[in-house]
């Protein structure tokens, strides 16, 4: 027969596991309530990838595609977005800091980062590919013909374009500069022969700088896709960054996104 003691005892237990199932509850779902409460979505950028995210020097703001994916995406919540600057040497470390709510600036989606970090679905396909000079686009044909001794390659640290090269082409001379954005001109100066790039950013500085080519524009060396890096554990801000990005796809924003800053 149950004792008034048991009953209590019982009911104590019983209150405890719905108190930690409720935080539980409450801390997988906080990242929204936080970026609600504080009234604006903290998106970190390094700000030096044309044509997704990036600083433009005269404005002072960040421009790009990724820049208005990530605005839109905070107006869903009612709040205002801003940037966080960070590097591509520091974006897993401040990613999992908590730094930022996300952070979107033309990442790549890389087995890697998943098993630290909640990666969204892919969005935007694209590939490794080089830019160099336009004089010596037909040198550059083919991973053989960059994997030289004489081949002075150029790319900025803690990517995955830093990643390629050392895998790829062990036997070229690797060039790392800190800034991203300015390697294109100092391959068009010849500080260096070949920019390791994707596609996207490939084709925006061929458009803005004659002295630029993309010979292997349409033949990749890879086949990737971004992806929105967040700091693991909050499912619920995981579901809804998807659920955003599919509902844009099916209304049609990103393809015009796309016309207006890639094609």
């Amino acid at each position: 027969m149950l004792t008034l003691k048991k009953i209590l005892a019982g009911a104590l237990v019983a209150a405890a596991i719905f108190t930690v199932f409720t935080f539980d509850t409450m801390a997988e779902a906080g990242k929204i309530e936080d970026i609600k409460a504080r009234g604006a979505l903290l998106v970190g950028t390094t700000g030096d990838y044309k044509p997704m995210s990036y600083m433009n020097a005269e404005t002072g703001k960040y421009e790009g595609f990724d820049t208005a994916v990530s605005t839109m995406l905070a107006q869903t919540l009612g709040v205002e977005v801003k940037f966080v600057p960070t590097t591509w040497k520091t974006l897993q470390e401040d990613t999992m800091a908590g730094k930022f709510d996300m952070a979107m600036c033309g990442i790549t989606r890389t087995y890697i980062r998943e098993q630290v970090m909640n990666m969204s679905k892919g969005y935007l396909v694209f590939g490794k590919t080089i830019l160099c000079r336009k004089g010596d686009a037909k040198k550059f044909r083919s991973l053989a013909d960059l994997d030289k001794q004489a081949v002075r390659i150029m790319a900025n640290p803690g990517g995955t374009n830093e990643k390629f090269a050392k895998e790829a082409l062990p036997n070229a001379q690797l060039i790392i500069h800190d800034q991203n954005a300015e390697i294109p001109a100092l391959i068009a100066e010849g500080k260096a022969d070949v920019m390791i790039t994707e596609t996207m950013e490939a084709r925006k500085y061929c458009r803005e700088d004659s002295r630029l080519a993309a010979p292997l524009i349409d033949e990749p060396f890879t086949k990737n896709q971004f992806g929105i890096l967040m700091q693991k554990g909050d499912l619920d801000w995981l579901n809804y960054v998807n659920f955003f990005m599919e509902e844009k796809y099916l209304d049609g924003t990103m393809d015009r996104l796309e016309e207006e800053y890639i094609k």
